[in-house]
């Protein structure tokens, strides 16, 4: 390794807003456990699995049905 390196023509990196953000969110039990196997049939995190579904429901413009009590 060097001693120092010379970052003055560095660019900034184009995929920056792309990343990923931490956020807390409550889920409830049940689904949190369905998304939990699911993702173990697939083979995956789980983390990743919610996260491309909501991406899907995004990207779709998919709305959630709530009924009110």
């Amino acid at each position: 390794m060097r001693k120092e390196y010379d970052f003055s023509e560095s660019k900034p990196n184009p995929y920056a807003r792309k990343l990923k953000r931490q956020v807390t969110i409550r889920i409830d039990e049940d689904s949190l456990e369905y998304f939990k196997s699911l993702a173990t049939e697939m083979g995956m995190p789980y983390q990743s699995l919610i996260n491309n579904y909501l991406r899907e429901c995004a990207r779709t413009h998919k709305r959630p049905s709530v009924k009110w009590a």
